[in-house]
């Protein structure tokens, strides 16, 4: 049984920034993830948010699987050190075309300690 639990059900950004809100009250560490930019094949628009806590717990999604763990790894460093991280994610057409996708895709996604 992993440590982790994810809400994936929880994706509007009222949610994401209440939740997270309510972890940093408590005491806990928070950093929260929001997509900035996207090309092409991206499961999420721009905005979306993953929050996550010291313990691994998350709320929301930036990509709906596809990045989540480079993502909380990097939450974990901002948790850590305080420097908010531009992450960037992509596949260009023709490596997706090499794997039978359509089309390729890029994200960027803003990391960012909540204090």
């Amino acid at each position: 049984m992993s440590k982790w639990t994810i809400d994936l059900q929880t994706v509007d950004h009222d949610d994401v920034v209440e939740k997270a809100a309510a972890w940093r009250g408590s005491g806990k560490k928070v950093a929260i993830a929001t997509v900035v930019t996207t090309w092409g094949s991206s499961p999420r628009p721009v905005g979306s948010q993953l929050a996550v806590d010291e313990d691994g717990n998350m709320t929301g999604s930036v990509s709906g699987g596809c990045i989540e763990s480079a993502v909380v790894h990097e939450a974990h460093r901002v948790m850590a050190d305080g420097k908010p991280r531009l992450l960037d994610f992509g596949v260009s057409n023709e490596m997706a075309w090499e794997v039978g996708l359509a089309c390729g895709g890029k994200v960027e996604v803003w990391v960012e300690r909540l204090d």
